[in-house]
């Protein structure tokens, strides 16, 4: 499987350059083989790349612009789609490859699955550890709440205060009486 990453290299858009340049230099910088398939000075991969990208992954224009990934035909995603898999650590599946032994994608427990535009569809996806975790912090706080609710003891407000005291004086006179 060939990751295929659409470029322009004679980009006049600094902003376009930058993300090119993130994306290619952490497929560099992790060792993911891919192909970047320029699209400034061939017409034929402009083309294939304006046509392959899914309709709804397209801006109000029409004409994607790049970066755009692929893994051979398949369409993985643009910039954005990249950067949010990238943070979540889910590149991998992302990118529809396996992970690399002992990476922490590996350990994610749940499947991941994928849809052709890139999305990753699903709820949070946690490992084992962050799962365990979670159920204890879960199980400690409902029992916080227990010992919480039964060590409660009602507090009287400010009037229930006076109204008792008020009360204890007149029973003092009339005692005294």
């Amino acid at each position: 499987m060939v990751i295929k990453v659409f470029v322009a290299t004679s980009s006049g858009s600094t902003a376009i350059k930058k993300k090119q340049q993130e994306v290619v230099g952490f497929l560099e910088a992790n060792k993911i083989d891919f192909k970047e398939m320029d699209i400034a000075c061939d017409e034929d991969n402009r083309k294939w790349m304006r046509e392959n990208v899914p309709g709804e992954k397209k801006p109000q224009n029409g004409i994607p612009l790049p970066p755009q990934i692929f893994n051979e035909e398949q369409y993985c995603g643009d910039f954005d789609s990249f950067f949010s898999a990238k943070e979540e650590n889910i590149i991998y599946s992302f990118l529809g490859l396996a992970p690399p032994p002992g990476s922490s994608e590996g350990r994610i427990t749940e499947e991941i699955p994928t849809v052709p535009n890139g999305d990753v569809s699903g709820e949070e996806h946690k490992t084992e550890e962050e799962t365990e975790k979670t159920e204890a912090t879960e199980e400690n706080e409902a029992h916080a709440e227990d010992n919480a609710d039964a060590d409660t003891t009602e507090v009287p407000t400010e009037q229930e205060t006076d109204e008792a005291q008020e009360e204890e004086e007149e029973e003092e006179e009339e005692e005294e009486s």
